[in-house]
């Protein structure tokens, strides 16, 4: 499995990442509720699919500012629209149409 957590980074000159003795809401870098961060869902998502993982994706749900059951009400609907069923099939596959010699051969005058 893994975990879908969101995070943003807003640097600053005075803190790093985590630091600066600082409550979360005020780091520059922070957790948020899926969504409502910096990272790229959809390249993830469609990583994931790329190469055929078919474990989980559980919420890691971590948000100095919005409430939990907010969050979780709004994080799994967003997991859910996020994960992409794998095609079984290529997109130009409609255009297979079989082998046919005699109508080729018509069709080039051979």
């Amino acid at each position: 499995m893994f975990h879908v957590k969101d995070a943003e980074f807003n640097a600053t000159g005075k803190s790093g990442v985590y630091g600066g003795y600082q409550d979360w809401i005020n780091r520059p870098g922070r957790f948020r509720s899926l969504g409502d961060g910096q990272v790229d869902f959809k390249s993830i998502f469609s990583k994931l699919t790329q190469y055929g993982y078919e474990g989980w994706a559980v919420l890691e749900w971590e948000c100095c500012m919005k409430h939990p059951e907010q969050g979780a009400a709004e994080g799994a609907p967003f997991i859910k629209n996020h994960i992409i069923r794998a095609t079984d099939k290529t997109f130009d596959d409609f255009a297979s149409t079989g082998k046919d010699q005699k109508l080729n051969k018509r069709i080039l005058g051979i």
